[in-house]
């Protein structure tokens, strides 16, 4: 649960409430792993753990360049966490025309049937701005993201399609936020070498 300025509470039974599905996560500055300055949009969250997407580490690959036998289709392929970086996952917004997917948040698909998916590319009947390709996904265990969010390492954001799909992925941590206000505003300003500072 989180109040009015998206940081993680407990609720007065101080059990954990799992709604972060949907959320975006935006790393503290002073993580300096694989999710420096990372937004993640998380797909799923339960009793069994958490799963998401990192958003904004780009790389310089396009999907049939990665997939054999795959139809061109110039969408964007990123590094969606350090787990199982040798697999495939994708989220979009068709799921309206997609077979099998997933509906995260509003109009937020997670996945779908990958024949069907080639069928549609093929007969140029998608956007490629309407998809995200991640080699990998992050993943937490039972109530570890929430004791994250609790010890500070993660704000919360709320999720907006012109995020998820953006094109300036590089400076997406930053832009969001910024609309995020407040404190949040600062933060965004902060030197990614703080001994540049």
């Amino acid at each position: 649960m989180t109040d009015d300025s998206g940081n993680y509470i407990s609720d007065e039974k101080n059990e954990v409430n799992y709604d972060l599905k949907g959320r975006l996560l935006l790393s503290a500055p002073f993580l300096n792993d694989i999710f420096k300055r990372s937004v993640i949009l998380i797909t799923e969250n339960n009793k069994e753990g958490s799963v998401g997407f990192i958003l904004n580490k780009e790389t310089d690959f396009k999907l049939h360049e990665i997939i054999e036998d795959f139809p061109e289709f110039n969408s964007k392929v990123f590094i969606g966490g350090p787990v199982q970086q040798d697999s495939l996952n994708f989220i979009h917004r068709a799921g309206d025309i997609l077979n099998d997917s997933y509906e995260i948040s509003d109009g937020i698909y997670w996945g779908g049937n990958i024949d069907h998916l080639k069928l549609l590319i093929e007969s140029n009947a998608l956007s490629s701005d309407d998809f995200r390709f991640f080699l990998g996904y992050s993943g937490w265990g039972s109530g570890q993201l929430e004791n994250e969010l609790s010890t500070k390492s993660w704000y919360l954001g709320n999720p907006d399609p012109d995020n998820i799909f953006n094109d300036e992925s590089s400076s997406l941590w930053s832009k969001i936020l910024r609309r995020m206000g407040n404190e949040y505003s600062v933060i965004s300003t902060f030197p990614e070498d703080p001994s540049l500072n």
